[in-house]
């Protein structure tokens, strides 16, 4: 009888265990023994690989990191942003300094200065008086037949143009004559009215305009006179720039056009705001 039920057993446990050992004879790896004990002979199988109801973990997609983070990138543009503020910032000084230095040698140059005149309106006119303001002089006369009608009439169109510009500051033209004979301040007055209403001609006595030319180095000198008592006065044909400080600052002749000046004082009132602020900067970090 003993030996009939370990039989059993063996044959019950085949019977049981044999479509599930099918199904999943893949999974086994042919480790399956037979043991007996006292309850009779058992069927003990094991397998090395992952059971079906725990299938093998997968990667979780996105959560791989990279060489390129969110984090790599802020920092690369941070520094980025840091080194293009340093490049314009020394490309600043540099033009600030280069502006001095242009500056210092135009004051070597000695050109441009202070004068003491008549304005057309009869009221005594220092150079003082245009301080704090940007200023184009021009030096002429009212009997000039062609060239300072032309210039004159660049400088009203200069004028119109910078008044409109957001990026720029109004100008105020200053005519002085070169022919103080003949251009008296009622002469000049109704002479500039056909150019601009800005227009401020100013005259004075011949010590006071011999002056004012040597300021500006100016050439001018009066040709021979006709028979009508008419006569040309030979003069140099520019007209000067000065800053808000009353010193000179550019000049243009008569081959530059009116849109030639326009960009070229805008540019030069740029640098000397830029300068005006790195100067003040300067003195603030001294003071602090």
């Amino acid at each position: 009888m003993a030996s009939v039920l370990p039989r059993v057993n063996l044959l019950l446990a085949r019977k049981c265990l044999l479509p599930h050992l099918r199904g999943n004879a893949h999974r086994l790896q042919g480790c399956c023994r037979t043991h007996s004990g006292n309850e009779g002979v058992f069927l003990r199988c094991c397998t090395t690989q992952t059971p079906s109801s725990q299938p093998p973990r997968k990667q979780t997609a996105g959560k791989t990191r990279g060489p390129i983070t969110w984090k790599s990138l802020a920092a690369t543009g941070a520094l980025g942003s840091v080194l293009l503020g340093f490049m314009l910032y020394i490309k600043k000084e540099k033009e600030l300094a280069l502006a001095r230095e242009r500056k210092r040698m135009l004051g070597k140059a000695n050109i441009g200065g202070r004068f003491d005149l008549v304005d057309h309106n009869g009221t005594p006119r220092k150079s003082e008086d245009f301080h704090g303001q940007w200023v184009l002089l021009y030096f002429g006369f009212t009997h000039c037949p062609d060239v300072c009608p032309d210039e004159l009439e660049k400088m009203a169109v200069v004028v119109d143009a910078l008044d409109k510009m957001d990026s720029a500051k109004p100008a105020q033209p200053l005519f002085i004559t070169v022919d103080p004979h003949r251009d008296s301040k009622e002469a000049i007055k109704t002479y500039l009215k056909e150019f601009h209403p800005k227009f401020i001609g100013l005259t004075g006595t011949d010590e006071q305009i011999s002056a004012a030319c040597r300021a500006y180095r100016v050439y001018y000198s009066a040709g021979p006179r006709d028979d009508d008592d008419d006569y040309i006065v030979d003069h140099t044909i520019i007209t000067y720039l000065i800053n808000p400080d009353g010193d000179f600052i550019d000049y243009y002749g008569q081959n530059k056009t009116a849109e030639q000046m326009v960009a070229s004082i805008a540019v030069n009132m740029k640098k000397f705001e830029e300068m005006q602020r790195g100067l003040a900067g300067g003195l603030l970090g001294k003071l602090l």
